[in-house]
């Protein structure tokens, strides 16, 4: 697999497009903090990291319970930015704006993963990740 992130924004995709309460996916340190800042903002419920993967695998994961408004899922959107063959990079002035902020973007900061709003607020800039809505 070229690229994790993209693969585990595609499995919650996926997962909220056919109304599933919970998701699987591998772990990796970079997921880890996506997901906590998804738990921050509000866009999932919780999420729970294994030791052992469903099967009895020897790699762990993260078990995301997906958050619904009724039946619509709170995250309608998510669209990967920055690729392996295609890095994007935003300045402190050129972060990029999510749905004139109701959204977000997701950003690989010298100081760590952070959301748009962060970075802003510390005058950061660095890889757009993803964005979400």
């Amino acid at each position: 697999m070229t690229d994790p992130i993209a693969d585990m924004l595609t499995r919650i995709r996926n997962a909220s497009r056919v109304r599933q309460t919970e998701v699987f996916v591998p772990f990796s340190k970079i997921k880890l903090e996506i997901i906590k800042i998804l738990k921050k903002e509000g866009l999932i419920e919780g999420f729970e990291e294994l030791k052992i993967g469903p099967g009895g695998s020897q790699f762990g994961g993260l078990q995301i319970n997906l958050k619904y408004d009724g039946q619509t899922p709170a995250i309608s959107s998510l669209k990967k930015i920055s690729k392996p063959g295609h890095r994007i990079y935003a300045t402190k002035t050129e972060l990029p704006r999510v749905l004139n902020n109701l959204g977000l973007a997701i950003i690989s900061t010298s100081r760590g993963v952070m959301s748009n709003k962060e970075a802003k607020k510390l005058g950061l800039g660095g890889e757009v990740i993803c964005e979400i809505y």
